[in-house]
């Protein structure tokens, strides 16, 4: 912990916040950098910067790490300030149970094709460019986009809304994935397979595939989680 972030790039985002900026437009701000990779766990949020780049004041900023504290993408440590928190082992397996019911529960309830794919197939096409460039976070950001846009076939803001923030969690799991390539590769032909399972009308296959995959990946970050935690114990009694 510890590693400070530039927020210059943030500055760029003022323009979100309107005339009438407030503590859920920072949050929402913030929420979508955490998605994004721009921040990353561990990294410590300086008040003082970050306000400066959205022209925004300090009692609102603090406002909005609260709210981000509460849905667990913050913590607050006494002393030292706010950091982006570094899940537990038990919160990915929680993650990935919410990510079941929610993502598997819209596909079984999407009825009669055709379904509006557009985004989601946008979405498979921003991950094959990423992995065309080698870029590997922004294939998982590419992927992270793919689950929203299929979540976001119930036409549900509340799902939606939902969604953000396990997204938003989501993403601090794939910062601690050593090797993204090698994470983040095999999953993109699987979302190639689960959108042509909606193309071609077929929400129960793609159901079935959608499953496996979240219960594959649920699965290989686990057992990376656990490598580190006895990696470390192991480094800590040498």
């Amino acid at each position: 912990m510890g590693t400070e972030v530039d927020p210059a790039a943030l500055a760029g985002d003022r323009a979100l916040l309107g005339r009438t900026s407030t503590a859920e437009r920072v949050a929402d701000i913030l929420r979508t950098r955490i998605a994004e990779g721009f921040l990353p766990p561990g990294s410590k949020l300086s008040e003082e910067a970050i306000g400066g780049a959205l022209g925004i004041s300090r009692n609102t900023l603090r406002e909005a790490f609260r709210l981000l504290t509460h849905e667990r993408l913050l913590t607050h440590e006494l002393n030292r300030g706010v950091f982006v928190r570094i899940p537990a082992v038990k919160e990915v397996v929680d993650i990935f149970r919410v990510r079941t019911l929610v993502e598997c529960a819209v596909i079984r309830n999407l009825g009669a094709p055709p379904y509006q794919l557009k985004a989601a197939e946008a979405a498979v096409a921003e991950g094959e460019r990423a992995a065309e460039a080698g870029s590997w976070l922004d294939l998982g950001t590419a992927n992270i986009h793919f689950h929203r846009d299929l979540v976001a076939l119930a036409n549900s803001p509340r799902t939606d809304e939902l969604m953000q923030g396990i997204l938003a969690e989501l993403r601090l799991v794939f910062h601690m994935m050593d090797n993204k390539r090698s994470f983040h590769e095999p999953y993109l032909a699987r979302n190639r397979q689960i959108l042509g399972a909606l193309r071609t009308g077929n929400p129960v296959k793609a159901e079935q595939l959608l499953a496996a995959y979240l219960q594959d990946a649920e699965t290989q970050i686990v057992q990376h989680y656990a490598q580190r935690i006895a990696g470390t114990r192991k480094g800590a009694e040498e």
